[in-house]
């Protein structure tokens, strides 16, 4: 579909340009946070067109700082609809991040209305960081002084950098929605929504994925630890006059999840946030009174805490990288089956194994310890077990074997 500057200039003429608003959710409850507004021609015959066949008509025009104009005085004057608590979010294109009149735009818009800025986010596309950093910059400085808050939009499908990213405040990170189409089923999208998010986090940055469609990729952008979500799963874009029908449904009590969360997605739900968590989770594993410790699918140690480390007599460091054979060689036989079976998808769980009393190798006081194992498979996301979790208690002395495992056997 083909336009020129005479038809939009007749599109501005007939007023036929207007907001639609497409909801955004917090993605762990599903509670509505805000809106994104985008540009939409009703045309008197063609009916409704998309942004994408008539924006870049509005740019070579020089029209698309009218065009913000329209749309968010229009959006504004429905603000009344939407609560208070919630964002309204706005894309800006290429040519606007390096225009001084913008901020001034939004300024005088938004004043006119009565909309305080600070519930405004403004979305930025990467390509908008190429030209000009150092006058993208200074743009988006001004529009944070005026209280917005910005969005880099698209991210990792353009010119992504973290020179980028270290350069402008930025207060969100968006996920393209070709990344989140994908990771259902390309492993190589998982990562690199686990990457972006990673990233995300470690700078601060509030992570909100675009296109969301369906349940199955809701709950694993939540395993991830992305933190909001939009698309056609949450809403489509709609007129103003229906934004408090979307508010009514989009708003549950922070404690009703989005969906039914099974007993695996609960387990995956405490281990989602590592950059945010990390402290709590150390805290806890060296705490609990047992050894703990994952192993790679080549029996090798990821990782393990205090107190196996000296059930084992050896420090943490000279674990890492080792295999259990190497570090454990006397109960290698008794401990690689329990592994290995954990490794085909079945736990073994509270099994004891008795250490040789003979002394070969065993450090002063070790013979004869007596240690219950259980092993635990570890699994992707998607399914793939990419190792084993142990937990090691030394019973040594406890007459606990029979009265608390009648069914194990050494």
């Amino acid at each position: 579909m083909f336009f020129n500057q005479i038809d939009v200039s007749l599109g501005f003429e007939a007023d036929e340009f207007s907001p639609s608003f497409q909801p955004l959710v917090e993605l762990r409850t599903g509670q509505l946070v805000g809106f994104e507004i985008l540009a939409r021609w009703r045309h008197g015959k063609l009916g409704s067109i998309a942004p994408d066949n008539f924006i870049p008509v509005v740019e070579k025009s020089g029209l698309i700082n009218k065009l913000t104009k329209e749309i968010l005085e229009k959006a504004f004057a429905a603000a009344h609809l939407v609560p208070d608590s919630l964002t309204l979010a706005v894309n800006l294109s290429p040519t606007q991040l390096l225009d001084f009149a913008v901020p001034v735009l939004l300024e005088t818009v938004a004043a006119q209305a009565g909309f305080p800025l600070n519930r405004l986010v403004i979305e930025i596309t990467e390509s908008a960081l190429v030209d000009n950093l150092v006058r993208a910059k200074a743009v988006a400085l001004e529009l944070k002084r005026l209280g917005c808050r910005l969005a880099l939009d698209d991210f990792g499908t353009g010119y992504s950098s973290l020179k980028h990213l270290q350069a402008l405040p930025f207060d969100k990170l968006k996920l393209d929605n070709s990344f989140v189409a994908a990771m259902t089923q390309e492993r190589e999208s998982r990562k690199i929504v686990a990457a972006i998010v990673g990233l995300g986090q470690s700078l601060g940055l509030t992570t909100v994925a675009e296109g969301v469609e369906t349940k199955e990729q809701a709950s694993m952008l939540i395993w991830h630890g992305c933190d909001e979500g939009q698309g056609w799963l949450f809403g489509r874009p709609a007129p103003a006059e229906e934004i408090r029908q979307i508010v009514a449904a989009l708003r549950p009590a922070r404690s009703d999840p989005m969906h039914t969360l099974t007993e695996s997605d609960l387990t995956l739900e405490e281990e989602r946030l590592p950059g945010q968590k990390l402290a709590q989770l150390r805290a806890i594993y060296d705490g609990i009174p047992a050894g703990l410790c994952f192993l790679d699918r080549d029996l090798r140690f990821f990782s393990l805490n205090r107190q196996l480390a000296q059930i084992n007599g050896q420090p943490i460091a000279a674990h890492l990288g080792k295999t259990i054979a190497e570090m454990v060689p006397r109960l290698y036989q008794q401990i690689e089956p329990l592994v290995r079976h954990a490794l085909e998808g079945s736990p073994a769980i509270g099994i004891a194994v008795q250490k040789p009393n003979d002394g070969e190798g065993a450090a002063p006081g070790e013979e004869g310890q007596t240690l219950l194992i259980s092993c635990h498979p570890a699994w992707r996301e998607a399914g793939e077990i990419v190792g084993v979790s142990c937990v090691v208690i030394d019973i040594t002395g406890q007459d606990m074997l029979e009265g608390a495992f009648p069914d194990k056997k050494a």
